[in-house]
């Protein structure tokens, strides 16, 4: 059958216009794209009188698109997605599928990195492109398979699964805990506690015991749980236990439990993807990511075959 490409926008102007869309800068996407700031405003240029629209809003530290940028940022999004899908065919005999995802720092470092070897072995073979993003990345926005997230619930306009919930216990280093001892709660408040600035899973360990928490000058807040981890390593407070991404710290007694007691952590782990069919490769990798984290089978069948939220 064929086709008129005169209805067809200018094909070679597309990659500039969803980098230039996508990070939200010429400058970024002339980096990205490996072209100067100049080419990238011609081929917008190009685009913008094809379509007969303003496809950019200007202001001093980027770029932002109007009602009709972002209607067609989400056509070039759905078309390059199509043919990505069509390029793990095309390429499977040239190397592994690439998939990308996305994912917290800490979960990365914690979690993932230690598992990421043998997520991308097997057959077939993949290779994840991972991004590790603090924000929780707009997934209609990026062009990711899929996104791993710490939560207390799904997000809207995501299908999501969860991966792991924990069952949290207060830390310290060895030095530390052995100066705690054991005994009642209250023998922890004697000491710094550590938290994220979520303190809801302190406030309900001490809810068991009968006690009120809130923070006091001497705790420390840490924005990110790897980074409250290495302060647990350090000796300077108590920190609440992700079971999940301690592992190593726990084998290699640079952190010890200081109390049996345990709560539900305030969230869980999420993978998360948008609607539609996700590609094969991507769907292999959330299976073994699913796999990793003990989650049902079924359930990760249920999150790939899913149409909407």
């Amino acid at each position: 059958m064929a086709h008129s490409l005169d209805r067809l926008p200018p094909l070679d102007t597309l990659r500039a216009f969803e980098s230039a869309a996508r990070l939200g800068s010429f400058s970024a996407a002339a980096i990205e794209l490996n072209l100067t700031h100049g080419a990238i405003s011609r081929q917008i240029a190009r685009l913008e009188t094809w379509v007969g629209h303003r496809l950019f809003q200007r202001h001093g530290r980027g770029v932002t698109t109007t009602l009709d940028g972002r209607r067609l940022q989400l056509r070039a999004i759905e078309a390059f997605a199509l043919l990505s899908e069509g390029g793990d065919r095309w390429l499977s005999a040239r190397g592994p599928a690439v998939v990308r995802l996305t994912a917290p720092p800490a979960f990365s470092e914690l979690w993932l990195i230690p598992r990421l070897s043998r997520l991308e072995a097997g057959d077939p073979p993949l290779q994840i492109d991972l991004r590790v993003e603090s924000r929780s990345v707009d997934l209609g926005d990026e062009i990711v398979d899929l996104a791993l997230r710490w939560g207390r619930g799904r997000v809207p306009g995501r299908l999501s699964m969860s991966l792991l919930q924990d069952l949290a216990y207060p830390i310290a280093s060895p030095a530390l805990a052995a100066r705690i001892g054991s005994g009642p709660p209250e023998r922890l408040l004697d000491f710094p506690i550590l938290h994220t600035g979520d303190i809801g899973g302190w406030r309900s360990w001490f809810e068991q015991g009968g006690l009120d928490y809130a923070p006091r000058r001497q705790d420390r807040r840490f924005l990110e749980y790897n980074i409250l981890l290495a302060a647990v390593r350090a000796g300077l407070g108590i920190g609440l236990s992700r079971p999940s991404m301690i592992g190593q710290a726990l084998a290699d007694g640079s952190v010890v439990a200081v109390d049996p007691r345990t709560v539900p952590a305030p969230g869980l782990y999420w993978m998360d993807r948008i609607a539609g069919p996700p590609r094969p490769a991507a769907a292999t990798l959330a299976r073994r990511i699913a796999d990793a984290a003990g989650a049902d089978p079924e359930l990760c069948e249920q999150f790939l075959s899913a149409q909407a939220n």
